[in-house]
């Protein structure tokens, strides 16, 4: 991993190293435009293909759908639906999905807000209504490998808020992704991805039911294809590749680092992986670590090519600098390894998730912990907050004045009325005098 020390190249110079590129500048590789140009006859950029498949499936439904899947992925459907039968995996990777789930639950059901009413002058009453939206679109992506923790982590919150139904579209509907789904309350599951997925489940076509929001993670393609439906329905985030930021002091311990660094490195080849810490030898020694685990990796290329593009270690004059960078990266995931982690809490502003102490990996979010992996990505933890309960709720104001307290206001509203201009709204406080 390259390692800078921030004494000698200047706060600035960090600074520039740990800027991501957003989501949409993300380059496609020679062989995914060599891909795209067969289909689509020419070398178009991410951004006109997916608003090409997009305003086609909003215009044809089914049937754009349907020619996507199999120009795209050359799979040819006609029913989209997927049964979900009985549960039929390992018992063990069974009981993981149900403890998973159940801690899922029981941390977002603390999230859970609640209606309220406040009574103004003679009776007259103010308050907020806390809403389940209607309808859900989960997006559960197929790549290279299966994740039924997405699943769980999109679907429970979801259920817990309340919603009336929840489609799942994902192209890898394996025994485990279905699983989890039956167990987390799933609806109905159709077998498509991609673009054409999401624009399917904002706009509805024959099969698939229109949704009032769609959540889950996805490549390029299904991220912007989230950002161009955005408005016809709600989304959750525009999020990137995987990362993770540690801080960690001299006496942390470097097997320990280098495997989280890599934990996040397999994700994604554009996956970002870095360390802060105030220890020149700490960071040779997790350099060293990380090349020493590499060999062992099953998903070794994918790890390596992440940290070879976006693996980093900076060496930090001391931890307020270090929590400084890390405030400025905006992580994903952020694990403090030092001895006194919550000293530093108070100080962690823009972080997707922070894991405290040695004990507590990125993994352990992943999987079973309870709080959600859906994270904002991309440098976004400076204004997304991650997926949660109230990401399925809507707040509706209510207003309900007797004739003497709207009396006693009308001077107040007729005089901001005129201010504007707006005439018909004044008269229709005075008509009522």
């Amino acid at each position: 991993m390259k390692i800078v020390n921030s004494s000698k190249i200047g706060c600035n110079a960090v600074e520039t190293l740990l800027t991501k590129k957003s989501f949409d500048e993300v380059e496609l590789s020679p062989k995914i435009r060599a891909a795209n140009q067969k289909i689509f006859g020419k070398d178009l950029s991410a951004v006109e293909i997916v608003r090409k498949i997009v305003s086609d499936v909003r215009k044809f439904g089914d049937k754009a759908v349907i020619d996507y899947t199999k120009l795209i992925d050359g799979v040819e459907i006609d029913n989209f639906a997927v049964e979900l039968g009985e549960i039929d995996i390992n018992p063990e990777i069974l009981a993981s999905i149900e403890v998973a789930a159940e801690n899922i639950r029981r941390f977002h059901a603390e999230q859970l807000p609640k209606s309220w009413i406040t009574y103004r002058g003679e009776n007259s009453l103010l308050g907020q209504a806390i809403i389940p939206l209607d309808r859900v679109g989960v997006y559960v992506p197929g790549g290279t490998a299966a994740y039924p923790s997405s699943v769980l982590m999109n679907i429970i919150p979801a259920k817990v808020a309340g919603v009336r139904e929840i489609i799942m579209c994902t192209p890898n509907a394996n025994k485990i992704v279905l699983a989890a789904a039956k167990i987390a309350g799933v609806d109905k599951i159709f077998k498509i991805g991609g673009a054409q997925a999401i624009a399917a489940m904002a706009f509805g076509t024959e099969q698939i039911p229109r949704v009032n929001k769609i959540v889950g993670p996805g490549n390029i393609f299904v991220t912007l294809a989230k950002k161009e439906v955005y408005g016809h329905c709600d989304i959750d985030m525009l999020a990137g590749p995987s990362e993770i930021l540690i801080i960690a002091e001299e006496n942390a311990n470097p097997v320990y680092a280098a495997a989280d660094l890599l934990s996040q490195a397999e994700h994604d080849p554009l996956a970002c992986s870095i360390l802060i810490t105030t220890s020149q030898n700490f960071a040779q020694n997790v350099a060293a670590q990380v090349d020493i685990q590499l060999k062992n990796l099953p998903r070794r290329e994918i790890a390596e090519a992440a940290i070879n593009r976006n693996g980093l270690i900076v060496v930090a004059e001391n931890l307020d600098e270090a929590i400084d960078f890390a405030n400025f990266s905006a992580p994903e995931h952020l694990e403090l390894l030092i001895q006194e982690p919550f000293a530093l809490l108070p100080k962690i502003k823009n972080a997707g998730a922070i894991f405290l102490g040695a004990y507590s990996p990125e993994p352990l979010g992943d999987y079973l912990a309870g709080p959600n992996h859906v994270l904002p990505t991309g440098g976004t933890a400076k204004f997304y907050s991650v997926l949660n309960v109230e990401t399925f709720l809507k707040r509706t104001s209510l207003i309900s004045y007797t004739k003497n307290d709207l009396l006693s206001a009308s001077e107040n509203i007729i005089r901001l009325a005129n201010s504007e201009g707006l005439t018909a709204h004044a008269n229709a406080i005075s008509i009522r005098r």
